[in-house]
């Protein structure tokens, strides 16, 4: 065993080897370590995540701002609809109607249901999966859904307009003796409600529009006043609100010396109406308010195109920009797009940020930034365009066939 005899000089031996452990000046301590481990890993995790997010937002704009350059037509079954026969959409399918009846056909061109009737008039209306004919002059009117027959109203009155919700309710403008009615049914035919209008009190209703959840009616009345004309649109409340109001009145506002011949709900808090020389805009799901009013000058307004966010003002236009100018806003009243176009167009579609226009022989589509995604000719003559829940796919309704058409 060895001996040691000198204790102080070996533990500071020991002592020296022990200092060559310890930190030199400057170097992090453990605890320091740990921390600047913890905030790398933070970083790391930041940068990670905007990276996703870019490659994401960036996906998504080469998503949206995709070009088309061709169409793969797809051709579906053979259906029969006559010259006299009257194409719709209703959501993703197509109604087809007439004098002597009313089908509805789905995406892959299979009949869903149908209905026969004997009208001399019918008019159609949809909200939403619900669809309505009814037979101008007539007495009857069928409410239907995607899904099949709803219901049937008997007026017993002869209908002068007529609209319908998107739980089934209708309300009719009907023709009286002295007096004009307004009745409100569910879809099977229960009266829910009922006023009367009178030339001298109110006015003549010419136009109604009922909110998609059934609860607000807004009718446009006319009628004359020192030599000329005044138009009243008035807000009525059938829901929990309207109960305390006198007749259900909610809200309304006067336009003096102008005809409102259209008033309609874009979704159940939003709804506007157009005159000969002007657009108004109103919003509330209870009373409704005034939100916009924009002039149109001289500007005639050739047709008007919604859905439940953008209203859609089509002009002739004579500038070298284009033979028509469609003139797009918000439900808010606020101009959001001007764009223009030569092509003689037989409807404007909205359907998810995008703008079709299109008749029998092709369509253009542009998003709301006014830039065109696609451009081109159909190949066959089409009725009617549907859009599909596919940004880039249609579902077409030619004189013989359904098609499907697929941008490239």
């Amino acid at each position: 065993m060895a001996e040691v005899r000198d204790f102080t000089s070996y533990a500071s031996r020991l002592n020296k080897g022990t200092d060559r452990q310890e930190p030199f000046d400057g170097e992090p301590s453990y605890k320091e370590r740990i921390r600047n481990h913890k905030i790398v890993v933070v970083f790391r995790t930041v940068a990670i995540a905007v990276a996703v997010v870019l490659f994401v937002v960036l996906i998504y704009i080469g998503w949206r701002d995709k070009e088309y350059s061709e169409a793969v037509f797809t051709l579906g079954p053979s259906v029969t609809n006559g010259i006299d026969a009257r194409l719709i959409s209703l959501q993703e399918n197509v109604v087809q109607y007439s004098k002597d009846g009313i089908s509805c056909i789905n995406p892959s061109g299979t009949v869903v249901w149908n209905q026969t009737y004997e009208m001399q008039n019918p008019i159609a209306h949809t909200c939403a999966d619900v669809v309505a004919v009814g037979d101008y002059n007539g007495h009857t009117i069928y409410v239907s859904n995607t899904s099949g027959a709803l219901g049937e109203v008997d007026t017993n009155l002869p209908i002068r307009d007529f609209c319908v919700s998107a739980q089934g309710v209708v309300a009719a403008v009907l023709d009286g003796t002295n007096v004009t009615w307004i009745y409100l049914y569910d879809a099977k035919g229960n009266t829910l409600a009922n006023f009367k209008t009178t030339m001298k009190d109110s006015g003549y209703p010419i136009a109604v529009s009922i909110s998609p959840n059934g609860e607000l009616l807004c009718v446009s009345y006319v009628y004359p006043e020192d030599g000329s004309v005044k138009t009243s649109v008035a807000f009525f409340n059938f829901g929990s609100v309207g109960q305390n109001s006198i007749d259900n009145y909610a809200s309304g506002y006067d336009y003096p010396g102008v005809v409102v011949p259209l008033v309609q709900f874009m979704n159940s808090s939003s709804s506007f109406a157009v005159s000969d020389d002007r657009m108004m805009f109103y919003s509330g799901d209870q009373k409704p308010v005034s939100q916009a009013e924009i002039l149109t000058g001289d500007e005639e307004i050739r047709s008007i195109y919604f859905n439940d966010s953008y209203v859609g003002a089509v002009y002739p236009n004579s500038t070298s920009d284009g033979a028509y100018k469609l003139k797009v806003y918000n439900s808010q009243g606020a101009e959001v797009l001007t764009t223009f176009f030569d092509i003689e167009y037989s409807e404007v579609v909205f359907n998810d940020k995008q703008i079709i226009i299109y008749n029998e022989d092709e369509c253009i589509i542009e998003d709301m930034n006014g830039h065109i995604k696609y451009q081109g000719a159909f190949e066959n003559p089409v009725r009617i365009l549907v859009p599909t829940s596919v940004r880039s796919k249609f579902t077409l309704v030619t004189t013989d066939s359904v098609q499907t058409m697929n941008l490239k």
